[in-house]
């Protein structure tokens, strides 16, 4: 008795239909990690408002201008917060939700998808700079229209803006993934995250500028990334007049692309060498 043709293509198995690129995988994943962020509505308020607040705060309290340089005290702060905006989203944010990510096991999961590796970090840094370039046009706005902020007009200064911006997100990031492997349980994670970083915010020139720091403050911030940060949104905000204010008196954006860059390979490798996809308990 012949087969039929239906019981041939019956015995022949179909091919597996191929796997997304790694790109689709990391851009998927992106907008996944987009979405749960924003549905996390009190996190998400209390990201954007705690800049803003801080800088109502602070202008209302401290108003005037710096001596002999007409930058306003607000336009001061509001170039302080930018870059704490970008550290603490980066850094703070991140670190703490991967924490979460690992007790609640997400990573063990994640591990067991064919799934790139690399796509839940993209995913993630690719959320933090959604939130971050939201962050900072809400509070370039707001010093505009209420603290007379003038933004640049220059092509060249929006390009620093660019490049400072883009290795300040990345080098935040980095290190948020890397410091997520610190705390003991996500419980912790808060506690143990957040305390280094506002430490950073009153010693690298956000809150207090950074002419009124002792000189061995000044030093032990001028290791870490977020006093450099801040230094170049000033050079982009402040202008010239501001560059009075600087220690040195000048922005020193060398040292700026420098540092920030030196804290990104490090990051790097610190993430390759130590990031944990279990939890302690798991093993």
């Amino acid at each position: 008795m012949t087969a039929t043709p239906a019981a041939d293509s019956a015995a022949v198995p179909r091919a597996a239909a191929p796997l997304p690129s790694p790109l689709r995988i990391a851009l998927a994943r992106a907008a996944v990690e987009t979405k749960v962020l924003f549905r996390e509505r009190d996190a998400v308020l209390f990201t954007f408002a705690l800049p803003i607040v801080f800088l109502v705060l602070f202008a209302s309290i401290f108003s005037g201008s710096a001596e002999g340089t007409g930058v306003t005290v607000a336009q001061l702060y509001t170039a302080g917060l930018i870059g704490s905006g970008v550290m603490g989203t980066g850094f703070q944010n991140l670190g703490i939700g991967i924490a979460g990510d690992r007790e609640d096991g997400t990573l063990k999961r994640l591990v067991g998808l064919p799934m790139p590796r690399a796509a839940y970090f993209i995913g993630k840094i690719a959320s933090v700079l959604v939130m971050t370039v939201l962050q900072v046009a809400i509070l370039l706005a707001i010093a505009v229209l209420f603290y007379d902020l003038e933004l640049p007009a220059e092509v060249s200064t929006w390009l620093t803006f660019a490049w400072v911006f883009v290795l300040g997100v990345s080098a935040a990031s980095v290190l948020g993934i890397a410091v997520s492997g610190l705390p003991r349980s996500g419980k912790s994670a808060t506690a143990v995250i957040s305390l280094p970083f506002v430490v950073l915010q009153f010693v690298s020139g956000v809150f207090i500028p950074i002419t009124q720091l002792p000189d061995w403050l000044v030093n032990a911030a001028s290791i870490f990334p977020l006093k450099w940060m801040c230094q170049g949104f000033r050079a982009v905000f402040l202008g010239d007049a501001g560059a009075a204010l600087e220690l040195t008196g000048s922005y020193e954006l060398g040292r700026v692309a420098l540092v920030l860059a030196a804290w990104l390979v490090g990051g790097l490798v610190l993430c390759v060498t130590t990031f944990r996809w279990k939890g302690r308990r798991d093993g």
